[in-house]
């Protein structure tokens, strides 16, 4: 005799079934607080608009609040319910790389955080919020204290790792402390990102990466790596934000050692520096003069159409010198069916299987970086095989939408 299961048999929806508070099956959808502090387009805030757009609004009611105006605000209009609660300057311009006891006991911005957190009080209950969801270092704080004044549950998504190699220390020391203490359930975008957060088992907490949607990834791209086709000029790209841990002087210098060998190959640097970070992106386009491939490298500057961008590429690069929290530009190049080469730290191990679906190199490392583009110059069939055993490896576990569907498990066993 064949039994059937039902789906809401399965652990996973049983819980999803009990997302309202109190275990009982929802009526109406839970009125979830999204916080971020800015709205400039950085990694986590892509990662949030992506998750917003594939929540089950008949569980979840996804409410957005915004510490200041700007490019996420513009697209999540007409997506979500929006909010701007303007954070004071000398808050929201501080630098999570500059944070350490100084800044943090500082009298003014004391009683600037002090006034914003009144104020998300008082927009917790008007708007009737069951659940606070942050998203930055900067919203964990304000959000976590606004939440456990009003005893409403607060989730914590870390995207940034809590090491001295990426914070100060007196930063580092203080976050771990408030990770304890504060949020009801944490979410890591890596398990690399949880580790680092050392929660000793006080606080519950789950692995959940920032997903891609896949469609976004299926127009057609460039044609396979084929090195010895002269009308087929190879592009190698590095996407992201133009900061120094990104490593984009150390893409330059790779390049600058691929072009000895691969002459017509075309490298761009897809991005443009934010949060004060000008100077460096100034200091990219000397050094690549200075290297004298300034011919053969485009920055590109910011972009709305990365995706389309990534199609075009033949590999995809990522060089950052410190362990990246997760790297979702990676999951990008393996959903578009793009061989990648990457440096093996943070939770990029967790995402590049070594030899299978790119390669792993050390961080800070030009010459192996360069050593490593080669092998796939030289091998294109190789190059090839891993961009699509990299675009399967993204359909099993690096979808947005197995992404929304672990959050939502999040939220219900906050709420149960």
């Amino acid at each position: 005799m064949n039994v059937q299961t039902r789906s809401d048999d399965h652990p996973q929806h049983r819980e999803l079934a009990q997302i309202s508070p109190r275990g009982r099956t929802p009526v109406s959808p839970t009125r979830v607080l999204l916080f971020d502090h800015t709205a400039q387009l950085g990694g986590g805030e892509i990662a949030l608009l992506d998750l917003i757009q594939f929540f089950d609004r008949s569980r979840v009611m996804p409410i957005v609040l915004l510490g200041a105006d700007g490019p996420l605000a513009d697209r999540l209009r007409g997506i979500a319910e929006l909010h701007i609660l303007e954070i004071s300057p000398d808050v929201l311009h501080t630098r999570k790389d500059t944070l350490g006891s100084s800044s943090i006991v500082q009298l003014k911005t004391a009683f600037n955080i002090l006034a914003y957190v009144l104020r998300l009080i008082d927009f917790i209950h008007t708007h009737n919020i069951e659940l606070i969801h942050t998203n930055s270092l900067k919203a964990d704080i304000l959000g976590g204290i606004a939440g456990k004044l009003t005893q409403t549950p607060v989730i914590w998504h870390m995207r940034d790792r809590i090491t001295e190699d990426y914070l100060p220390k007196p930063a580092v020391h203080v976050m771990r402390k408030l990770c304890r203490l504060i949020p009801d359930f944490i979410i890591g975008n890596s398990a690399a990102t949880i580790e680092t957060l050392q929660l000793k088992g006080v606080r519950p907490s789950m692995a959940v990466a920032s997903g891609v949607d896949i469609r976004a990834y299926e127009q057609p791209g460039s044609s396979p790596l084929k090195t010895s086709n002269t009308n087929h000029k190879v592009r190698i790209g590095l996407v992201g934000r133009i900061c120094p841990w990104k490593g984009q002087h150390i893409f330059l210098q790779a390049a600058a050692d691929v072009l000895k060998r691969f002459p017509e190959t075309h490298f761009q640097i897809i991005g443009a520096a934010l949060f004060k970070e000008q100077q460096y992106e100034l200091e990219m386009h000397e050094l690549s003069r200075t290297l004298g491939i300034g011919q053969a490298v485009e920055f590109t500057g910011f972009r709305n159409d990365v995706a389309d961008l990534i199609c075009k590429l033949d590999i995809l690069v990522h060089a950052s010198t410190t362990g990246e929290p997760f790297g979702q530009v990676i999951v990008q190049g393996m959903a578009a069916g793009k061989p990648v080469v990457a440096t093996n730290g943070g939770g990029v191990p967790e995402i590049v299987v070594h030899g299978t679906t790119g390669l792993l190199v050390p961080m800070a490392d030009a010459s192996a970086l360069s050593s490593a583009i080669c092998t796939l110059l030289e091998a294109p069939q190789t190059a090839e095989s891993m961009g699509a055993a990299g675009r399967e490896r993204v359909l099993g576990h690096f979808t947005i939408q197995q992404s929304a569907r672990k959050v939502e498990v999040a939220y219900a066993q906050v709420l149960a």
